[in-house]
């Protein structure tokens, strides 16, 4: 019999139940839940005059909708207002622990996450957010759920869920010179496509990924939903062990030894079969960028934009329109195209390492001018180290300033919006159409890309201007 992978590990230890030639009834150890896909999941489970059934394996927090500016004040959106007070209303019935607005854990939820030490090796992990895929970097089977979902959740703790398959993708060897993560997962998405792992879950492993800090390997797994997959992980090691040590919830003195001891069983055996499996060198990977209207659409800057000659011809149809709406033409450079804003924050890119990266490039340069910079941390936790490392003084050195936590002009469901026509270098995960607010065109980018876009105005390969 086939060893196990570190998916099946994991997923066969939450099987409750098994319907035949059926989902699985699987058990969630966290549930994560903010005031977006929350409401109407609260209200489901009153009106059947039910509690939360385990309250103490959820935690919440406002992100996608609250203002970056002047949190201390009223929300002035009515309905961003109204979901945030209802979170506190329901988190407050039903005992579930929640970090509102200016608590010092506050932030992004998949930030806060991991920053926390809630977010372990071996658990399954829920959230009505598509980007749950981010804890799967600890090793954790961690995906989106829809609101029917939460209400499932948050009444048994459990979730109907298909098994899917498993494809493993490796990247082996060093990366380049300015190629960070997101370049990684922006290359994968490239070369896979934006349907590429519908069906998977996708464990990644090499020599590169090993490599990659934790901030980065939760970069890699929060896109891996950008090619369709179920969600991505990550097999913990000794830099995971090291990270979740000391932090706020993880385990503490010998309870830390026995959790590391169980940890270490967690990882792929060498005899398990894979459904799908892909090769990548590290070396071939350069500083990416999207031109198009999916995460799938993506170039070296170094390159141009596929020539029409270039494209399937099942997909020429949907490049030429997404070529349109972006204002580009086919074949043309990415590089030197001017950048009207840049936004650094998100679930993908929103960490302290984020931000330090961006505040070691452009310390001792200046913002162009023509470029508006939004630089918004992932949480207050962030903002607090930012503060006390001088990044923010360095960021303010160089023409920019630092908003207050939240998801902000991911998705611009608060008031950071990209005007229509303008166009924004973003590290978050999304560019669809209007994905930053109506008529606004988006190019993903790693924070290094977003911040050599800030300083020359223009797409610059960040690594040109590394010395």
């Amino acid at each position: 019999m086939a060893g196990k992978t570190l998916f099946d590990k994991i997923w066969d230890a939450h099987v409750v139940n098994e319907i035949p030639d059926g989902p699985s009834v699987l058990f969630i150890d966290k549930h994560l839940v903010h005031e977006v896909t929350s409401p109407q999941a609260f209200a489901g489970i009153d009106a059947r005059g039910i509690k939360v059934f385990r309250p103490e394996r959820t935690v919440a927090t406002p992100d996608h909708n609250i203002p970056t500016v002047d949190q201390h004040l009223s929300i002035k959106d009515e309905l961003s207002r109204f979901q945030v007070n209802k979170l506190t209303e329901n988190c407050e019935k039903h005992g579930v622990t929640l970090y509102g607005l200016n608590h010092p854990f506050q932030g992004i939820v998949h930030v806060i996450g991991p920053e926390l030490g809630i977010t372990q090796p071996g658990m399954t992990m829920v959230c009505g957010d598509s980007h749950t895929s981010t804890h799967g970097a600890f090793g954790s089977v961690a995906f989106g759920i829809g609101t029917s979902e939460v209400e499932m959740v948050l009444a048994t703790q459990c979730i109907l869920q298909p098994k899917p398959k498993r494809m493993r993708i490796n990247v082996e060897g060093e990366l380049g010179k300015g190629v960070s993560a997101k370049d990684i997962i922006l290359y994968i998405i490239a070369k896979i496509s934006a349907s590429g792992g519908t069906g998977y879950f996708i464990e990644f492993a090499g020599s590169a990924i090993r490599n990659l800090s934790m901030e980065g390997r939760m970069t890699v797994c929060n896109m891996s939903i950008e090619s369709g997959a179920r969600g991505g992980l990550i097999a913990p090691d000794d830099i995971t062990f090291e990270y979740i040590k000391g932090r706020e919830f993880a385990p503490e003195g010998d309870d830390f030894d026995k959790a590391v001891k169980k940890w270490k069983e967690l990882y792929t055996e060498d005899d398990a079969v894979f459904d799908k499996e892909i090769n990548y060198d590290a070396a071939d990977i350069a500083p990416m960028i999207t031109y198009g209207t999916n995460p799938g659409m993506g170039a070296k800057i170094s390159e141009h934009i596929p020539a029409e000659s270039e494209v399937e011809p099942g997909n020429l149809a949907s490049y030429k329109k997404s070529l349109k709406y972006m204002g580009f033409e086919a074949g043309s450079a990415i590089a030197g195209n001017p950048v009207d804003y840049i936004f650094v924050g998100s679930c993908t890119n929103g960490r302290i390492e984020d931000l330090r990266e961006v505040a070691n490039f452009v310390k001792g340069r200046k913002k162009a001018d023509s470029v508006t910079a939004w630089i918004v941390p992932g949480s207050k936790q962030v903002e607090k180290q930012a503060n006390e490392e001088g990044i923010t003084q360095i960021l303010e050195e160089a023409g920019f300033k630092l908003r207050q936590p939240g998801c902000s002009a991911c998705l611009a469901m608060n008031d950071d919006k990209i005007p229509a026509g303008k166009l924004a270098v973003a590290t978050s995960n999304r560019n669809f159409e209007g994905r930053q607010g109506p008529g606004a065109r988006t190019m993903l980018a790693s924070p290094l890309t977003a911040a050599a876009a800030a300083i020359t105005g223009v797409i610059t390969d960040p690594s040109t201007l590394i010395n």
